[in-house]
């Protein structure tokens, strides 16, 4: 008797992301790291934190580190607008931490098979990226959260 292989079709998985931008750049969170999307409040300056850090919030009774994601990439100073945004981040370590950005987009849902890995020639350049999403016929890159939070990798 012959062998019998089955032949199983895997489910296209899917992640929803929040995207937002960066002036004309689009970039996307796994929606389940977000906490909160707010829009920027006062933020009190930290003496002595690094740089990319533009200070702290009181959320609801917490303390939450805020972070200038154009600093954090080297982009350049946050060009504060109506559109800004903080996105508040549920980090592993059960704290959370804010980023702000330009502007948030909507909520998209990616199927996996449309999220390639960065170049493998911009690979150690782009740390704060895991993954470039196509939809439709916008480029989209994902964010390594935890890359971005890892003050360790700041060169």
């Amino acid at each position: 008797m012959s062998e019998l292989n089955i032949v199983t079709k895997k489910n296209n998985n899917e992640t929803q992301f929040i995207i937002f931008s960066i002036g004309k750049e689009y970039y996307g969170i796994d929606i389940a790291r977000i906490n909160n999307i707010m829009m920027v409040p006062k933020i009190t300056f930290l003496p002595g934190a690094p740089e990319y850090y533009s200070g702290i919030i009181n959320l609801r009774g917490h303390i939450v580190p805020i972070m200038s994601l154009r600093r954090r990439m080297g982009i350049s100073d946050d060009e504060l607008t109506k559109e800004s945004r903080i996105i508040i981040l549920n980090l592993e370590n059960g704290e959370l931490m804010g980023i702000i950005v330009d502007s948030v987009k909507e909520v998209l849902t990616i199927s996996d098979n449309d999220i390639e890995p960065p170049s493998s020639v911009l690979e150690k350049e782009l740390n704060f990226i895991h993954g470039i999403g196509k939809k439709n016929e916008e480029i989209i890159s994902i964010c390594a959260i935890d890359a971005i939070v890892d003050d360790s990798l700041v060169s």
